[in-house]
């Protein structure tokens, strides 16, 4: 075989192979600059069950994927009238879990510690990340309507999300439950972390090195 040609084939192995792992298929987080938060004058405030409250990652590189968890330390959501009005959680940046290595303990430990790190969360000077509700709009889908994944969304959600030093906020439909006084919210979407200033191995050109700049959040709400 000619070498160009070789060359041209060993090419495009490499791009695909860089490509070939893709986030999970989720709605996209519209992402614009931080908005004020409404203060809650009425409604009620429901706690946020942090035992039955749990929030999923999935990051991705060419040679797969990592899944793992958050913990939340505390957070209501206010509702009114059976309506949610706002709301905000913490989530504890040290509870990261990884879900896939557990078969090698060694791995996974190395993983947690590395996203703990100074590269991404920096757990040590950041421990806790927030939430906060901005507006709250009903989600009412056109017949035939393709343009939100998410399957039963109820709302649309705005909110302030604080990593690190940084807070954008976000958009993102929800599927929201409010019955017997309890509250349960569900999300997924997809996120890019490079916005909260996590640039590390984000650049295409590092191809095998490469981590994908798109984390997928997945996050499930109970109110106590």
């Amino acid at each position: 075989m000619h070498i160009n040609a070789r060359l041209l084939i060993l090419s495009f192995l490499s791009l695909s192979t860089v490509a070939c792992q893709q986030a999970p298929k989720a709605d996209k987080a519209e992402v614009t600059e931080a908005q004020s938060v409404k203060q809650q004058e009425d409604g009620h405030a429901h706690h946020l069950d942090t035992t039955a409250s749990i929030l999923y990652w999935v990051g991705t590189k060419p040679t797969g994927e990592h899944k793992g968890s958050f913990r939340f330390t505390e957070g209501q959501l206010f509702a009114k009238d059976s309506t949610l009005t706002g709301g905000q959680f913490t989530i504890n940046i040290n509870s990261l879990t990884n879900m896939d290595l557990a078969a090698t303990p060694d791995n996974k430990r190395k993983l947690e510690d590395e996203l703990r790190g100074e590269n991404f969360f920096d757990a040590a000077k950041f421990p806790t990340a927030k939430f906060e509700i901005t507006e709250v709009s009903p989600y009412h889908p056109a017949k035939d309507d393709k343009g939100v994944l998410l399957k039963d969304a109820t709302h649309m959600i705005k909110g302030n999300l604080t990593m690190k030093d940084v807070t954008k906020n976000i958009t993102f439909p929800a599927k929201i439950i409010i019955q017997k006084g309890e509250v349960k919210a569900e999300a997924n979407f997809n996120i890019d972390r490079t916005q909260w200033g996590m640039t590390y191995r984000a650049d295409k050109s590092l191809q095998d090195k490469l981590i994908n700049s798109i984390v997928n959040i997945h996050f499930e709400i109970v109110t106590k």
